[in-house]
């Protein structure tokens, strides 16, 4: 008697829409890796889904009416939909909008998240069908990847809710972290991008912890992470480009400077001021706030005079007077950061800066908005102009089709630019073997406000 051939039923299958910051993907990418790993596929529309996860932002209330938004569409399109994210915390809130979601969960709950994605779709092959395992799922291009190093902060500033939604600091252990950003080189990512809510905090929790890492004792230290990182290879046996964001201005961080005039880091710091007039800063509760960061800034450029500084402020700050946002433009003329990014101050339910007197009318945030921004994309004109004639290294993000004279264009980024939130660099006439994730020399021929335009140098 033939034996009849057992046939395995379809993967049940997970859509999933991230919104908010790079930590927040990095959540997404670590809940869709378990659940491959459980035996479920990933769906890339509504259509084809047995369940969608919205993973939501609550920073802001308008990032919280984008989420109620997302979870209503997803309810429109497919109808089962399990919530995930800084908006979990919030449960009732998402209730009383949307009534018939399956499950709420709050943020980086992952055993929660898969859970309830078994009980509502539960899988139909079961956990380790492949015998060869799958590679963890990025959301990102294969040649730059987000390197989570904690959660949470031990900060209280007055405009955020982070600490509340995502707790105290926690960093991750140093050799976990090294092996991971190995493993992610060594599948092909050229660029990895540091995050946390507080990156020079990193390991205050554990007390720097040493852990061993190929036969030598590493703290658990931004410094030392730093260095570690900077020691990678990609296979062509060139370093990555080592990002670091959300690093708060602590005397520690003059020792990565010399790491990135030695071309082990990337000549780059995100460091989110939020403002400069002591008043404010004070009324802000913003830590370090007293640091010398003009000075400190010239000592960094004269170390390293290519490194690009990119920050964010906040404008309309309750109780922000005309002298203190003057002495924020004041500041910003002398500091020169590369990159600027501005927010309207914005009250959000459960920060303490709701209850600070003196409220700034909108009016008057719009026209300081969009003063700040006048100065700001000046002096980013004027450092990109300097840029023209020169000759810098570029990561290819996209790279066109031929046109109808046969000439191919791209789309990459200099150093000075992180991924969606700084500028580019658009090329012409660049060869056709040309692959995204290359990085090759751009002779930069022209400039604007925010992006480059070149070709490549041996073109």
């Amino acid at each position: 008697m033939t034996a009849t051939p057992t046939t395995l039923p379809d993967a049940k299958k997970v859509g999933m829409v991230s919104l908010g910051c790079p930590k927040a993907l990095v959540d997404s990418e670590r809940i869709l890796t378990r659940l491959r790993a459980d035996g479920y596929a990933m769906s890339p529309d509504y259509a084809g889904a047995d369940v969608v996860l919205v993973n939501t932002c609550g920073f802001l209330d308008s990032a919280k009416e984008e989420s109620l938004a997302a979870i209503g569409e997803a309810i429109a399109e497919n109808g089962r939909v399990i919530v995930t994210g800084c908006m979990g915390d919030e449960a009732d809130t998402i209730r009383a909008a949307h009534p018939s979601v399956l499950a709420v969960t709050g943020a980086h709950q992952y055993e929660q998240v898969v859970e309830a994605v078994h009980t509502h779709a539960p899988p139909s092959q079961g956990p380790f069908v492949d015998l060869i395992p799958q590679p963890d799922v990025k959301l990102t291009p294969r040649h730059y990847s987000y390197l989570k190093i904690s959660e949470g902060c031990n900060h209280s500033c007055a405009f955020c809710i982070i600490p509340q939604l995502r707790g105290k600091l926690a960093s991750r252990r140093i050799d976990a972290v090294l092996r991971e950003a190995e493993k992610l080189v060594a599948a092909g990512t050229k660029e990895l991008l540091v995050i946390s809510q507080d990156t020079s905090a990193y390991g205050v929790d554990t007390r720097h912890e040493e852990r061993d890492w190929k036969g030598s004792p590493v703290r658990a230290h931004m410094t030392d992470l730093a260095r570690e990182l900077g020691g990678l290879r990609t296979a062509e046996g060139t370093p990555p480009w080592v990002r670091l964001h959300y690093v708060y201005p602590y005397p520690h961080v003059d020792q990565v400077i010399p790491l990135m005039a030695e071309g082990l880091l990337t000549p780059y710091l995100d460091i989110p001021f939020q403002h400069a007039a002591p008043a404010v800063l004070k009324r802000m509760k913003r830590p370090a706030n007293e640091a010398k960061v003009l000075e400190r800034l010239k000592g960094w450029r004269e170390i390293c005079p290519e490194i690009a500084v990119r920050s964010s402020f906040v404008v309309g700050f309750p109780g922000e007077t005309e002298e203190d946002f003057s002495y924020l433009l004041e500041w910003l003329e002398e500091a020169r950061l590369d990159r600027v990014g501005a927010f309207r101050f914005e009250p959000v339910e459960g920060a303490a800066a709701n209850a600070l007197p003196d409220p700034v009318p909108e009016a008057l945030k719009e026209e300081r908005y969009a003063r700040l921004m006048e100065v700001t994309e000046r002096i980013s004109a004027e450092k990109l102009a300097a840029k023209v004639g020169t000759t810098l290294p570029v990561i290819i993000d996209e790279v066109g089709e031929p046109d109808e004279d046969g000439d191919i264009g791209a789309t990459g980024r200099s150093q000075a630019d992180a991924p969606e939130i700084d500028g580019q660099v658009f090329l012409r006439n660049v060869p056709a073997s040309l692959q995204q994730g290359d990085i090759v020399d751009v002779q930069v021929e022209d400039a604007d406000a925010h992006d480059l335009f070149g070709v490549p140098a041996n073109g």
